[in-house]
C-alpha cells in the first residue's frame, strides 16, 4: 500500500490496480503519467500502461513507448507500454487464421479473414492484452503498481463490459464464427475474462479513477461513466475534477471577460455535481498556464495542489502568435456547402471537442439561408435539442436510437432469417444476435438511409465519438464490399461507402482542440478514413484561445502554449477553420449564429466573438 498524500485523494492508499478513466480531452493520459511519477517517486515500482488506440504516452513522457515495456528516462522505478491496437490486431488475427490456412477451402479462409478485419476485432485484439495484465498477475508480478490509461469514455465500456458478455457469449457459443474468431477455439479465454472481471471489481486490487473538467458535458459523462462502471461492480471510486482554473488567476476579477465567464461557468458546474459523484473522494487540479510535457511539468502537476504558485510558474510575455493566414471561418466552411448544392456534412471527432456544437452550427446556418437540412446525429450521448433550444424554419431535428435500432435489427433477422429454423436454430440465431458485434451493424443500417437522403437535401451528421464511428465505418466498408461481390458485372449500383469516400457528396469535417491530445487523436482519426479511402474536407479548431485574443496574462500563456498544436493541424489540412473560445456556453440559436457570423478571423472579431 502507497502511504497517505495530503490533498490527493487518489493516490492515497493505492491498491495495486489504478484505472484512470472520463470523457476524451479530460487529461487521463497526463494525469495518469503524473500519478505514476508520485508513486515512482516513493520507491514504487510501477508500470503505465495504455490502452488507448492514440496513446501520447510517450509525448508526455518526451520518449518513444511502444507495444513493449519500456524505462521512462529519468524516472527510476517507471516502466511504461503502450498497447499497439494495429500489432494486437494482426497478431490475433494470425493466431486465428495460420493454423487452418492449409485446411479450409479458400472460400471460407477469406470469408474468416473478412470477419476478422474490422475495427471490432481490433479493439478485441487490444483487450486481450489488456486482460492478460489484470488476469494474469504473474505478467506484472515485478510491479507494486500498475495504473491504467484507458481509452476515451465509450470504447473504455466497451472493454469493461466485454469480460462478463464474453464470459457468458463463449460459454453457450455453438461453433460460430464472429469477429472474436471460430467459438469453439476460445473457450480457453474464459478463465483469462473471468480473472480479469474479478480483479475489476475487487476494490483491494482496483481503484477507478474518474476523471473530469469543470465543465457541463464532461461531469454528465462523469456521473453516466460512473453509474454504468457500478453497476459493473467496481465500488472502489474517486473523482478527479482536472484544469479547475487557480484562485491567482481570477484575482482581482473584471480584469477580463472571457477569464471571468470561464470562472464562473466552472463553479456553477462544480456547485451541480450530481449526488453520486459529489458523495466520491475527490481531488482538485488547478489548470496549467503550459502544457503538461516532461518530467518537471508533470512533476508540478500534483505537487502541492492547494499551494499552486501560479506567479513562478506562468511564462512571462504579452505576445500571442498571430494564426496562420489561410486559416478560414466557419461561414467560409458553409459558403462552400451552399455553392456545391445538398450533401452529407459528418463532423467527426474524439470526445468532448465540440461535434455538437459545429454540426448545430452548420446546419443552423444552412437553414438560415433557406435550404432544407436534416441534423442527425449517431452519438448516443448527444443532446442536439439541447444544444438548439428552437425550433428553426427549413431545419429539422432527428437522432438515430441505437436501443430501438438494435431491437428492430433482431426483431427482423428472427423473423426473416430464423422463420425456417428449427428452436434449436432460432435459439443459437438469438444468441448470434446478442454478442457484442451486433450493435453496429444494427445502428449501420439507420446510418445507411441517412446517407442516402443526402441526395435531396442538406444532412449534417453529429456522429459518435471516434471509436463507435470507425466501427460503422468498417461497417459501411463490409457492406460495400458484399455489394460488390454480389453485383459483380451487373447493373451499376451506388453503395454508402462509395458515397462516402465521393467529396461532391459528402464532406467529413474533423473537429478538434487547440490541445495535443485532441490533435493527435484527430490525426489517427485521419488516418483510419484515409484507409477506408475517404479524405477529410476540412478540420475545425474549436475553442481556440488564441482566436478570442483574451487579454487577462494567464490567458494569454494558455493561448501561447496552444500555437505548437495549431501549427500541427496547419500541416494536416489546407482547409483550417478556427473558432475561438467564447464567454458564453454556445447553447441556443443566437449563440450558435454568432460561430458563422463572422466571414473572416481578424483580430477585432476575435476579442468580440
Amino acid at each position: 500500500m502507497t502511504a497517505s498524500l495530503p490533498n490527493l485523494p487518489f493516490l492515497e492508499t493505492v491498491p495495486r490496480f489504478l484505472f484512470l478513466t472520463g470523457k476524451g480531452g479530460v487529461g487521463k493520459t497526463s494525469l495518469a503519467c503524473a500519478a505514476a511519477v508520485v508513486l515512482a517517486g516513493q520507491g514504487k515500482r510501477v508500470l503505465l500502461t495504455s490502452t488507448d488506440p492514440a496513446s501520447n504516452v510517450g509525448q508526455v513522457f518526451g520518449t518513444t513507448v511502444g507495444n513493449a515495456i519500456t524505462a521512462v528516462p529519468g524516472v527510476p522505478g517507471l516502466d511504461a507500454l503502450e498497447i499497439d491496437p494495429q500489432q494486437a490486431a494482426d497478431a490475433y488475427r494470425a493466431a486465428i487464421i495460420d493454423p487452418v490456412r492449409d485446411v479450409l477451402p479458400v472460400p471460407e479462409l477469406s470469408a474468416m479473414t473478412e470477419q476478422l478485419s474490422g475495427a471490432c476485432t481490433t479493439e478485441i485484439a487490444s483487450f486481450n492484452e489488456f486482460t492478460s495484465l489484470l488476469a494474469d498477475e504473474t505478467s506484472t508480478a515485478a510491479y507494486d503498481h500498475v495504473l491504467f490509461d484507458t481509452a476515451p469514455t465509450g470504447h473504455t465500456l466497451r472493454l469493461l463490459q466485454l469480460p462478463g458478455e464474453w464470459t457468458t457469449y463463449l460459454s453457450d457459443g455453438k461453433g460460430d464464427v464472429s469477429c472474436l474468431g471460430p467459438v469453439a477455439g476460445l473457450d480457453r479465454l474464459r478463465h483469462d475474462y473471468a480473472g480479469a472481471l474479478a480483479a475489476l471489481t475487487d476494490p483491494a486490487r482496483t481503484r477507478l479513477v474518474i476523471v473530469t473538467r469543470p465543465q457541463r458535458s464532461a461531469i454528465a459523462e462523469a456521473a453516466r461513466t460512473y453509474a454504468e462502471l457500478r453497476a459493473l461492480g467496481m465500488s472502489d471510486a474517486h473523482l478527479v475534477v482536472n484544469g479547475v482554473m487557480p484562485t491567482y488567476a481570477v484575482t482581482p476579477p473584471g480584469h477580463d471577460v472571457l477569464l471571468d465567464a470561464i470562472r464562473a461557468r466552472e463553479t456553477a458546474a462544480l456547485a451541480a455535481v450530481p449526488d453520486d459523484l459529489a458523495a466520491l473522494p475527490r481531488t482538485t487540479v488547478p489548470l496549467l498556464a503550459f502544457n503538461t510535457v516532461g518530467v518537471p511539468a508533470l512533476r508540478h502537476l500534483l505537487d502541492g495542489v492547494d499551494g499552486f504558485d501560479g506567479a513562478t510558474m506562468t511564462p512571462v510575455g504579452d505576445e500571442i502568435p498571430s494564426l496562420a493566414e489561410d486559416f478560414t471561418s466557419l461561414r467560409r466552411l458553409v459558403d462552400d456547402f451552399e455553392a456545391d448544392g445538398n450533401g452529407l456534412v459528418m463532423c467527426m471527432g474524439k470526445g468532448g471537442v465540440g461535434k455538437t456544437t459545429v454540426a448545430a452550427a452548420l446546419a443552423l446556418e444552412l437553414a438560415t439561408r433557406g435550404h432544407e437540412v436534416l441534423l442527425t446525429t449517431t452519438d448516443p450521448a448527444a443532446h442536439l435539442t439541447e444544444t438548439l433550444q428552437a425550433d428553426v424554419a427549413h431545419l429539422t431535428v432527428e437522432r438515430i436510437d441505437p436501443e430501438r435500432a438494435i431491437a428492430e435489427y433482431r426483431d427482423r433477422v428472427m423473423a426473416g432469417k430464423g422463420k425456417a429454423l428449427d428452436d434449436a436454430g432460432r435459439a443459437a440465431l438469438a444468441e448470434d444476435l446478442r454478442s457484442p458485434c451486433t450493435d453496429e451493424v444494427a445502428v449501420f443500417q439507420q446510418f445507411s438511409h441517412v446517407v442516402f437522403r443526402a441526395r435531396k437535401q442538406f444532412v449534417v451528421l453529429d456522429t459518435a465519438p471516434t471509436g463507435h464511428t470507425l466501427l460503422l465505418l468498417d461497417a459501411t466498408g463490409s457492406y460495400h464490399r458484399e455489394i460488390t461481390r454480389q453485383m459483380g458485372d451487373g447493373p451499376r449500383f451506388v453503395t454508402p461507402l462509395m458515397r462516402l469516400q465521393d467529396p461532391s457528396r459528402t464532406k467529413v469535417v474533423i473537429v478538434t482542440l487547440p490541445e495535443t491530445t485532441p490533435v493527435l487523436e484527430a490525426r489517427e482519426l485521419r488516418d483510419d478514413l484515409a484507409r477506408a479511402g475517404i479524405t477529410p474536407w476540412a478540420w475545425v479548431v474549436n475553442a481556440s484561445l488564441t482566436a478570442a485574443a483574451p487579454t487577462s496574462p494567464f490567458l494569454r500563456a494558455r493561448a501561447r502554449a496552444e500555437s505548437p498544436s495549431l501549427a500541427s493541424v496547419a500541416r494536416l489540412c489546407d482547409r483550417v477553420a478556427v473558432l475561438p473560445m467564447l464567454a458564453h456556453e454556445p447553447v441556443g440559436a443566437p449563440a450558435l449564429s454568432e460561430l458563422t457570423a463572422t466571414p473572416a478571423l481578424t483580430p477585432t472579431t476575435q476579442e468580440t466573438s
